[in-house]
């Protein structure tokens, strides 16, 4: 069904966020055959059903007060971060600061301080399309990362270094 490999005397360590009632953990779990061992989920009567399927998994909470170099490594970091604001019958307010979709940027500052070997995120089609802002994190040398669209329009096309030309 899959080709990655698993030890069922180790199984990969998976993070959620955003986890709802554990469908996406169920599903990477299976894929994976990884265990869920931390969780991030506010609000309560859903975090006690994700809780009662993984009574050893604790919930970290609000993912905007978490800090990451305290949280425990996993080698799979999973999320479906709100997609309001990303979704195409929405608003298109997009991944910006305090929009309930910028919530990505506390998922991206997960990502980038535990560097999972993989990382799984569900959202809507319309994230592919969305404008998007993050802030700068704290002592962050402001160093662009990424100078192109997701999907690329005509200009980036015609960029050099995306191309392959000189």
């Amino acid at each position: 069904m899959h080709d990655t490999p698993t030890d069922p005397a180790s199984p990969l360590r998976i993070g959620s966020l955003f986890s709802g009632y554990g469908g996406l953990d169920l599903a990477v779990e299976h894929v994976f055959g990884g265990e869920t061992v931390w969780f991030s989920e506010i609000n309560e009567p859903v975090a006690r059903v994700f809780a009662h399927h993984w009574p050893d998994a604790p919930n970290l909470g609000d993912i905007t007060r978490i800090s990451w170099s305290q949280v425990e490594p996993v080698d799979i970091l999973i999320g479906g971060f709100p997609c309001q604001d990303v979704s195409t019958v929405g608003k298109r307010a997009g991944l910006a600061p305090g929009t309930r979709s910028g919530l990505w940027a506390h998922m991206g500052t997960a990502i980038e301080v535990l560097q999972p070997q993989w990382v799984v995120i569900e959202n809507v089609r319309g994230l592919l399309s969305s404008p998007a802002i993050r802030p700068i994190t704290e002592g962050d040398d402001n160093a662009p990362r990424n100078p192109c669209a997701a999907t690329p329009d005509d200009t980036a096309l015609k960029r050099p270094e995306i191309v392959g030309g000189s």
